[in-house]
């Protein structure tokens, strides 16, 4: 460890201190249902209202058409190209491997999306808010590929060899408005203190506390000090524990719920019936209201996944690839294994066990569901899930975040920030957060307005990066073929 990373170490753990102090003599306190908070939810109702919705769709059904229904013929080698050794481009420009981008893309979005998310678009939509989760997930596969296509296109190297890139970029240099990308930059920074930070925070010393009685200040003091020992050594560090850490925890997650689809394979059939029944119908809504399913089904999809928000492609960006086209296909897997996978676990499983008509709270749910079947070992595994999740989601999203943050600043006062951050996790580990969900959704919205207004002004950049490389791709394929057949 550096001179550097020691005193950085030093400097978080003695502001840390002080805001603990401070909250104890009532300068931060837990807040009540304030004017700015009923403000704040007033404005994330406003955001997230239908014309956004629409948007991120309709972005998505625009792209696929344009790029020829890609993500359902390309997905099979974007899943090799993502996961097999071989096709790792450890020779070309980048920070980290294709593999290493994907687990950091995976980290920031395997998070309380998966399990809290799917639980409360249940609530709130029934079962047939799975449905319109999977179509978002559809059509979000080509926006994530877009998004990462045009990261890797207009990335840049700033003096120090490092790779910087995602929305920001491509607004200034693709569409010409750097107006657009300073805006997303701030918004973007704004959000990773809210939904990349404090919240997760929260998700992680709650369940603890409640599922094994450890004091929440205690989980926060060690919370802070495996994030700082991460994000110290930057993107390529957060590439490494992503790397090893997020397969773990997926696998983990995904097994669990595996075992409990095997084991009442006879239900299956009935849940996915419920599920498409409910899409149309919106008969498990209170007042058969469908354009409420669709509303939480498609506002939690782009939760879970991202697609659209402009956050994932800033880790594409610093990926070691010859073509933007390369990156694109494997960013374009993490929609299939975070919505089409992860969530249709959860999503199964809460339907299933019919915990949802009940009264019962969304986080709450996906654990009370996982406990129908395998008693109190489903909510213990849900609860270390959670855990992982959303500690995961922290280390993605503090890279993100200082990506922003270093955009507005020109690169500066980066050190500044990483210690600002992990002071965050410490508050949202030992607070109350209506606040800080209300906020976390207001500016997780309005990154998607200039993201998706460059997506959308770039889309022939994406179709020609698109062509380009499916040339490329089919000239490999015809020398392996080649070689196989001399070999």
């Amino acid at each position: 460890m550096s001179i550097f990373e020691i005193v950085l170490t030093f400097l978080v753990i003695f502001q840390n201190i002080y805001i603990y102090q401070k909250m104890k003599e009532g300068f931060i306190i837990e807040e009540d249902k304030s004017a700015l908070l009923t403000s704040l939810e007033w404005l994330s109702g406003v955001v997230w209202g239908m014309p956004l919705l629409i948007l991120l769709v309709g972005t998505g059904v625009y792209l696929t058409i344009r790029l020829g229904f890609l993500q359902l013929r390309t997905l099979p080698y974007a899943l090799k190209l993502a996961f097999s050794p071989s096709k790792q481009d450890k020779k070309s420009k980048g920070d980290i491997s294709h593999y290493e981008s994907l687990t950091t893309a995976l980290a920031a979005t395997i998070g309380t999306g998966n399990i809290v998310g799917v639980a409360s678009a249940v609530l709130a939509g029934g079962p047939g808010a799975v449905f319109w989760m999977w179509i978002t997930a559809l059509f979000g596969m080509a926006t994530k590929y877009a998004e990462a296509i045009l990261a890797v296109k207009y990335r840049t190297t700033d003096a120090n060899g490092r790779i910087s890139g995602g929305p920001m970029y491509y607004l200034e240099k693709g569409l010409k408005s750097k107006w657009l990308g300073v805006l997303f930059a701030f918004f973007g920074a704004g959000a990773a203190f809210g939904i990349g930070n404090m919240v997760q925070a929260n998700a992680v010393t709650s369940s603890l506390q409640a599922s094994f009685n450890i004091p929440k200040i205690a989980t926060a003091i060690i919370l802070v000090s495996l994030i700082s020992l991460v994000i110290i050594g930057g993107i390529k560090s957060i590439g490494r524990v992503t790397s090893f850490f997020v397969p773990i925890m997926a696998v983990f997650y995904i097994i669990a719920g595996l075992i409990i689809i095997f084991l009442n394979i006879d239900s299956i059939g009935s849940a996915f019936g419920m599920i498409f029944t409910d899409a149309f119908t919106g008969n498990a809504v209170a007042g058969g209201a469908i354009g409420t399913v669709i509303r939480w089904g498609v506002a939690r999809g782009v939760f879970s996944n991202e697609a659209g928000l402009g956050s994932a492609p800033i880790a594409a960006a610093a990926a070691k690839t010859d073509y933007p086209g390369r990156q694109a296909l494997v960013s374009m897997t993490q929609v299939f294994l975070d919505t089409l996978l992860v969530c249709t676990i959860t999503g199964l499983t809460i339907v299933m066990g019919g915990k949802y008509t009940t009264d019962i709270v969304d986080s709450d749910l996906t654990a009370e569901s996982f406990g129908v079947f395998l008693g109190n070992a489903g909510s213990m595994i849900v609860t270390i899930g959670l855990v992982f999740f959303a500690f995961s989601t922290i280390i993605g999203w503090s890279y993100y975040g200082e990506k922003c943050f270093g955009y507005l600043t020109n690169q500066r006062f980066i050190t500044f920030y990483r210690i600002l951050f992990v002071g965050f996790v410490f508050i949202g580990g030992i607070s109350k957060l209506a606040l800080a969900w209300a906020f976390a959704d207001v500016m997780n919205g309005l990154m998607a307005f200039p993201n998706l207004i460059g997506l959308l002004g770039l889309s022939g950049v994406v179709v020609a990066e698109t062509k380009r490389f499916m040339k490329v791709m089919k000239e490999e394929k015809q020398a392996e073929a080649s070689n196989s057949y001399q070999a």
